[in-house]
């Protein structure tokens, strides 16, 4: 009466669904890509900021 497909079947349903991705994409997960792109701004900045400290203390 309430059937209701398992949950494996229905993210086999959800990806039978989605469009194939593209050549070159490297990430398909919109926040993925923000979380990455935001760490290597971070490191770029720490690494400017302490060569910048260095160099004015040496």
């Amino acid at each position: 009466m309430f059937y209701r497909k398992s949950l494996e079947e229905r993210i086999a349903d959800r990806m039978a669904r989605r469009r194939p991705l593209e050549e070159g994409k490297t990430f398909e997960h919109g926040p993925a890509k923000f979380v990455f792109i935001s760490l290597i701004v971070a490191v770029v900045v720490m690494h400017v900021v302490g060569i910048a400290v260095a160099m004015r203390f040496s």
